[in-house]
């Protein structure tokens, strides 16, 4: 009996109690969905919502069955009373509704979900999904879906708007763009990087070193921000700073391809070409990635700098083979030689266009300006800006005439800003202001002269005039138009010079100008002689379409007053081929 009972009170002790809880109906809810028995999960979820009705969780789960069977409308009302009452934060909810309105054909609907889960959605879990369904509502409703932002990608559309703005050039576009996002978004270490890039290439080094300060303190270990301040190190010859942190860099061996790309090139650019050439050897063996003529460039350039140059011969004609019109890979090839032949180890730049004083040349010769693919070219236009606050006064003024072929708002605002920087030289900015005409801006122009603030009025107009008449701007405009494309801005802005000399010496005993044309024609001709260009009487009269006389005493009349004959005759070398058809 005694054993008996012991036994029984034994057997009793290993039944193993069932607990009822939510979790419990959850893992059956979930084995029946394996099995595709929706009715067993629904009942299974229904339970576990009674044991738990706070957890939106269980709820969503019971409304993603009902979707599963087709019940789509119970399927919404569960999912917005989710959101409405229980747990606002829960906006995957309306992901999952804008699938039901879709599965009842019900687009508007759908696309009004769709786009409060993507304007409130913070994690974008569901962030492709989304944007199938985007491509499907613009299909079905014949528009595009309206969405005004996507909050899991708060910044990055922004980020890529600036980054397109530093591509083209348009350095203080960017700035903006990239200060606002930092102002929302400061741990996104990307803006920061391209902030800090975006003031480099302005010219405005304290404050692209600032800048990356700034990002090293959000996240000391980031490679761009290192090998942006590894740069800067350089340009400011602390090379104490730079040898330690050159040390690490060199020591690092980057997986992702743009990193890789990035610690290539600033080796490159601190002459650290052995190290340089190794990554683009790396960057060029990835089958996945789409080879360019820029990346053979980078490589060759490596490859030259570190005395490869038979290697450097086979990766500038590789570039040549994707790049016959430019006529970058040619040059190389043709500086490869004379490296070879002289033994000179100066590096070459790895900058893919061709040196600024290579420039210029080819664009006088053709006489064409600047090409439109080197306008839009952000290395070509961060070279002018920095050239314009570094270079010496003939690069300046070389500079300020290539802006102005460029003509965009960027130079706009860069030109604005010269004349406000009180250790140029006058002359120049004089320039700036006539280029600034030429492009189109009418506004009145804060500037420095002779060491004083002064606004400068829309129409040229000599500081020792009190008044600019409608008339004597007509000669001028007549003379730049028959101008244009024949002369550059130099000597167009000398043309205007002369003229504004010639009202200044007269006035107010200015001449009533009767004839146009015949002044415009004179302006023309004592420009080009001042210039050593070959010019007639006749070439001009007969553009201008008034007499040889006529002009010939307007030229006199200019030269009586200005003295240009005399100042040119200072200069021998004028002469030399100088017309005498006079």
């Amino acid at each position: 009996m005694t054993g008996k009972k012991r036994a029984a009170v034994d057997s009793k002790s290993n039944i193993i109690p069932i607990h009822w809880d939510a979790t419990f109906f959850f893992e059956r809810a979930v084995r029946s969905l394996d099995r595709y028995h929706y009715d067993k999960a629904l009942k299974y979820f229904r339970r576990a919502v009674e044991y738990e009705p706070e957890n939106p969780v269980n709820h969503c789960n019971m409304a993603g069955i009902l979707s599963e069977m087709g019940n789509y409308e119970e399927s919404n009302r569960i999912l917005k009373w989710i959101v409405d009452e229980l747990d606002p934060s829960m906006t995957e909810c309306y992901f999952y509704m804008a699938n039901n309105y879709a599965n009842m054909e019900n687009y508007e609907a759908a696309e009004g979900s769709l786009v409060q889960y993507l304007e409130e959605d913070a994690d974008g879990h569901f962030l492709d999904e989304a944007e199938e369904m985007m491509e499907l509502l613009h299909y079905e409703l014949e528009r595009p879906t309206r969405l005004m932002s996507i909050k899991s990608r708060e910044g990055v559309v922004e980020h890529d708007k600036a980054r397109a703005l530093l591509e083209e050039g348009k350095f203080a576009e960017a700035v903006r763009l990239l200060e606002q996002i930092i102002a929302a978004q400061p741990d996104f270490m990307a803006a920061r990087n391209n902030l800090a890039l975006a003031f480099y290439y302005m010219g405005k080094f304290e404050k692209a070193m600032e800048t990356i300060g700034e990002a090293l303190e959000v996240e000391p270990g980031n490679l761009h921000a290192l090998c942006n301040l590894a740069i800067f190190y350089q340009h400011a010859g602390e090379n104490g700073r730079l040898a330690e942190l050159l040390a690490l860099l060199r020591k690092t061996e980057p997986f992702h391809e743009e990193h890789v790309f990035k610690l290539a090139t600033t080796m490159g650019i601190l002459g650290e070409h052995a190290a340089a050439y190794r990554q683009f050897r790396r960057l060029l063996k990835e089958a996945r990635l789409e080879r360019e003529p820029s990346l053979y460039h980078y490589a060759a350039v490596a490859a030259c700098n570190s005395g490869r140059y038979d290697e450097a011969e086979r990766l500038w004609r590789q570039a040549l083979k994707l790049d016959e019109v430019s006529g970058i890979p040619s040059y190389y090839l043709e500086q490869l030689e004379l490296v070879r032949g002289s033994g000179n180890n100066a590096p070459i730049s790895y900058h893919y266009h061709l040196p600024f004083e290579e420039q210029f040349k080819l664009w006088e010769q053709d006489g064409g300006g600047l090409p439109d693919h080197l306008k839009r070219d952000p290395l070509v236009r961060s070279s002018f800006f920095w050239a314009l606050r570094h270079g010496d006064r003939h690069t300046k003024l070389q500079v300020i005439q290539a802006l102005g072929m460029i003509a965009d708002g960027e130079v706009k605002d860069v030109l604005a800003a010269f004349l406000l920087e009180p250790d140029e030289d006058d002359e120049l900015k004089r320039m700036a202001v006539f280029v600034l005409r030429m492009i189109g801006v009418e506004d009145p122009l804060e500037a420095i002269l002779e060491g004083g603030r002064t606004v400068i009025e829309p129409h040229f107009v000599p500081a020792s005039m009190p008044v600019w008449e409608e008339k004597w701007q007509e000669i001028a405009d007549l003379a730049l138009a028959n101008m244009n494309k024949r002369y550059d801005l130099v000597q167009q802005y000398d043309l205007m010079t002369l003229w504004g000399d010639f009202l200044s010496r007269l006035y107010p005993d200015i001449p009533r100008f009767t004839r146009i044309e015949s002044w415009s024609a004179a302006l023309e001709y004592l420009t080009a002689k001042m210039h050593r260009r070959a010019v007639s009487y006749h070439e001009v009269a007969e553009r201008y379409g008034v007499s040889i006389t006529t002009v010939s005493r307007n030229v006199k009349r200019i030269d009586e007053v200005c003295g240009i004959r005399e100042k040119m005759r200072t200069v021998s070398s004028v002469f030399a081929g100088a017309d005498t058809s006079e």
